[in-house]
């Protein structure tokens, strides 16, 4: 019993230290730059400059992500595997496949099913991004935009969710900011990271401030 406690505890530290690693080299991770505008307890203001993304529509997140993932391990026109910096490992499905991504990863639902979006690295324009091979998956360029976000932990469940969104729109209902679109979830981490550690954002498109 002695020799069984003390396996389970040197797994549990093996585990915790694995886990640890992991998570600090996810936050070593290629992030989408950003300037900020305006700043406050729980909300902020930020301007992204013109960005490229993968996207795809499907019917379930995992399904949405397995599309991109593969997207960025070669299934695209020339079979490259794009140079992002920090390598995330999926779930059980994908045991085994590292898929290095930029964060954040951008989902959203709509009456079509999950829109999800991976951001490419920086040095990807529409011309030389290469051109994915599953026509279900496109290329989009976005404008300069300005986003409000507002942060949380944790499990990112529709209820967190829609808490988090509501916060964000009475403090740009304070702040005299209009928003216009519709928002969307922001996650930074891979699967395998603790809740408590987390990073996710609710984003909202709103329009240049002072403009």
């Amino acid at each position: 019993m002695k020799n069984r406690t003390r396996l389970l505890a040197l797994a549990g530290v093996g585990l915790a230290a694995t886990v640890g690693k992991r998570t600090i080299e996810s936050r070593r991770a290629e992030r989408v730059p950003y300037e900020t505008v305006e700043e406050g307890d729980e909300v902020a203001l930020r301007r992204y400059p013109q960005c490229v993304l993968v996207e795809t529509t499907a019917p379930t997140e995992g399904t949405a992500f397995r599309r991109l993932a593969d997207y960025i391990g070669g299934e695209n026109e020339g079979e490259e595997r794009l140079p992002m910096t920090a390598p995330v490992r999926t779930g059980a499905d994908a045991a085994g496949i590292d898929l290095p991504m930029t964060a954040p990863v951008r989902t959203s639902e709509g009456p079509d099913g999950v829109r999800m979006a991976f951001y490419l690295p920086d040095g990807y324009d529409a011309t030389s991004a290469p051109v994915p091979s599953d026509p279900a998956v496109r290329l989009v360029v976005e404008p300069e935009k300005t986003l409000a976000v507002s942060g949380f932990s944790w499990f990112a469940t529709d209820d967190r969710v829609d808490r988090v969104e509501h916060r964000l729109r009475e403090a740009l209902d304070e702040w005299g900011v209009e928003p216009h679109g519709e928002a969307v979830l922001l996650r930074y981490d891979p699967p395998w990271t603790l809740p408590f550690l987390r990073t996710n954002e609710v984003a909202v498109e709103v329009r240049e401030v002072g403009a």
